[in-house]
């Protein structure tokens, strides 16, 4: 087997490309680049049951953040994860969905909450500085789509504006207001170092073959 033909393999359908004459034809350095890709298709397979979403506030690195789910903030359990950025950084919509409800809270300030199209999640963005122009209830937006800015409305400290960004689960009735909060650090995390890696990896790899086969 070739080794083009082997990196496209790896690149199309990492999990099926180690095959016994593989294993024969590579160098031991692209053996383990090979086993590292597949070890990333497998997290890939145990994560699929959760959200896979976009960062709300572009450009923000998996390093960044840090997980306060379960610290207590005020009284009570955290339950979110707060992004630090200058107010009025652009924030986004992180699945394609629906703005379900926008909201002037006393602790949240300007709030959005987006439901994903299945209707299982709901994304709660707080403390914004205001809303994108035009955004409405019952608005369908795509991932990515400019929704609000970053501010320090509610019980925020004018002087750490941030994003308080929060997952929930929701039940059979949908309501916004009765989800079952998940930790967004780890589905923002693995969203974020997954997007890192998607091209970088195989990309890497099958250069790596091709100037091996000279």
């Amino acid at each position: 087997m070739g080794l083009t033909l082997i990196a496209l393999q790896l690149f199309v359908c990492p999990e099926n490309a180690l095959t016994q004459q593989t294993v024969e034809t590579l160098p031991r350095t692209h053996l383990r680049l090979a086993a590292q890709q597949v070890e990333v298709s497998r997290e890939r397979a145990r994560s699929a049951s959760e959200p896979t979403i976009a960062s709300p506030i572009q450009g923000v690195k998996a390093y960044q953040l840090r997980d306060s789910f379960n610290e207590i903030h005020k009284g009570h359990r955290h339950e979110a994860i707060d992004i630090s950025e200058p107010e009025g950084t652009p924030v986004r919509a992180v699945v394609d969905g629906t703005i379900q409800k926008l909201f002037l809270s006393k602790a949240g300030g300007n709030t959005v909450y987006e439901f994903d199209e299945p209707g299982t999640y709901c994304y709660y963005n707080a403390h914004l500085e205001r809303y994108a122009d035009g955004l409405h209830e019952g608005k369908r937006v795509s991932r990515g789509e400019l929704i609000g800015y970053v501010g320090s409305t509610g019980n925020a400290s004018p002087a750490a504006p941030h994003l308080h960004f929060a997952i929930y689960r929701l039940g059979p009735q949908r309501r916004w207001w009765e989800g079952t909060p998940i930790d967004p650090y780890p589905v923002l995390e693995r969203s974020l170092s997954a997007a890192s890696r998607s091209y970088s990896a195989p990309i890497y790899l099958i250069l790596e073959m091709l100037q091996a086969a000279g």
